[in-house]
């Protein structure tokens, strides 16, 4: 790709499509729009292409980064192929939104939120330190975190429920590692076939007037190095040969510690973090690439 960045050809005639290939990333819509793909096609009729090639010119790549990960080593492809348990995080990753930015936009906070958010997953604060913050902004009862679960349904990244289909058939255990909270992840769970003992998250306690009272701190996730501590506990607990994270985050990242993941898959699908995405394994911005490498 990169042999072609200095130079645009003029198509003379040309037919737009979007390439898919086991090791190829596949790019979603808010990444397509910096690139223009050309593929020049030589026929007699529309319908009977032969794409015969193509000239890859990035509008805004810097914003991008370059990255040497986004195809998958042989030992990466070779971990990644014989995963006993995959685990993935929740919001941007397995489902397109942030669950506590969510529940605070509709709780009227959603600005103030959204802003720690961007910080905690960038790895600028402490996690725990953005959770009790981020919730101390809005404080929801229980009544309007019920509203919410049935008012806005989970959206789920396109791909993530043939992915989980394909790991699950082959005999790879599925596990959902979160710092967003259980009482949003358990319909995400049960959409996806995954049992509520393979969910580790947080939990929002409410006292007997349903009022917010807090969180429970004793969930791993509910602090920094969270995710490392449930994947090392998985480990132990199953004795995995070989495992997987897979997410967009810095707290993800921090799975991949010792008697944790073997491997960290950053998922740029929804938020493309740099800093992240330079320091994993392998980077996907679908979920198709993951699959088509598994077939």
């Amino acid at each position: 790709m990169e042999g072609l960045v200095g130079s645009q050809m003029t198509p003379i005639t040309a037919y737009c499509k979007q390439l898919g290939s086991p090791f190829l990333p596949v790019f979603p819509p808010r990444y397509t729009k910096k690139f223009n793909f050309c593929l020049i096609g030589m026929s007699k009729s529309p319908k009977s292409l032969n794409l015969i090639a193509a000239s890859v010119q990035p509008l805004e790549s810097a914003k991008l980064g370059h990255f040497d990960n986004t195809l998958p080593s042989k030992e990466v492809l070779e971990l990644w192929r014989n995963a006993n348990a995959v685990c993935f995080d929740v919001d941007s990753t397995v489902c397109l939104d942030e669950g506590i930015d969510e529940l605070a936009e509709f709780c009227g906070a959603g600005k103030a939120v959204a802003e720690w958010t961007s910080r905690a997953m960038s790895g600028s604060v402490p996690f725990e330190e953005a959770l009790a913050a981020r919730l101390s902004l809005f404080n929801p009862s229980l009544s309007q975190v019920q509203d919410f679960l049935e008012k806005r349904p989970p959206r789920l990244s396109p791909g993530i429920e043939d992915l989980v289909k394909k790991l699950r058939a082959n005999n790879t255990t599925v596990f959902l590692i979160s710092g967003g909270f259980r009482q949003m992840i358990n319909p995400v769970a049960s959409i996806l076939g995954i049992p509520p003992e393979n969910i580790f998250a947080n939990q929002l306690l409410f006292g007997s007037s349903g009022e917010f009272v807090g969180f429970d701190t004793k969930e791993p996730t509910s602090r920094s190095g969270g995710k490392a501590t449930a994947v090392q506990q998985i480990r132990k607990a199953y004795g995995y040969k070989a495992l997987v994270m897979i997410g967009d985050g810095a707290t993800d990242i921090e799975a991949r510690k010792p008697g944790g993941a073997d491997l960290f898959i950053c998922y740029s699908g929804v938020q493309h973090r740099e800093a992240v995405a330079a320091k994993a394994d392998w980077v996907v911005f679908n979920f198709r690439d993951l699959i088509n490498s598994l077939e």
